[in-house]
């Protein structure tokens, strides 16, 4: 159903539980609860844009609110300085699973390079 809402909404609007590191008026941050590192943070834009390839330009303001949003609780998560990674899946080949932009926080471990 086009009108059914994604498991982020549902986290959201408070219908799924979520651990929840960080809210402002644009964004929810969240720990994976299928985490790819030790530390795995979802951080979820609550306005619903499907994914970084549909987002134009009245959306500049928020994905750069989501990059500045992850320095911040990269800061106070504790892994500023040891490192992290922000990944954006976008389309099925990119490993996208949910039609709602978000930003995978990874730390807590050396994350190898090529990714995939």
């Amino acid at each position: 159903m086009a009108d059914e809402k994604t498991i982020f909404e549902k986290i959201r609007d408070r219908e799924i539980p979520a651990d929840i590191v960080h809210e402002d008026d644009r964004c929810l941050c969240f720990r994976d609860i299928s985490p790819q590192a030790p530390t795995h943070l979802l951080l979820v834009p609550k306005t619903v844009v499907p994914r970084l390839t549909a987002a134009d330009e009245s959306d500049r303001d928020l994905l750069g609110h989501l990059l500045l949003v992850s320095a911040e609780v990269a800061r106070k998560e504790g892994f500023e300085e040891s490192g992290y990674r922000v990944v954006i899946n976008n389309g099925p080949d990119g490993g996208e699973e949910v039609p709602h932009l978000h930003l995978h926080l990874l730390a807590g471990r050396r994350l190898s390079w090529p990714p995939g």
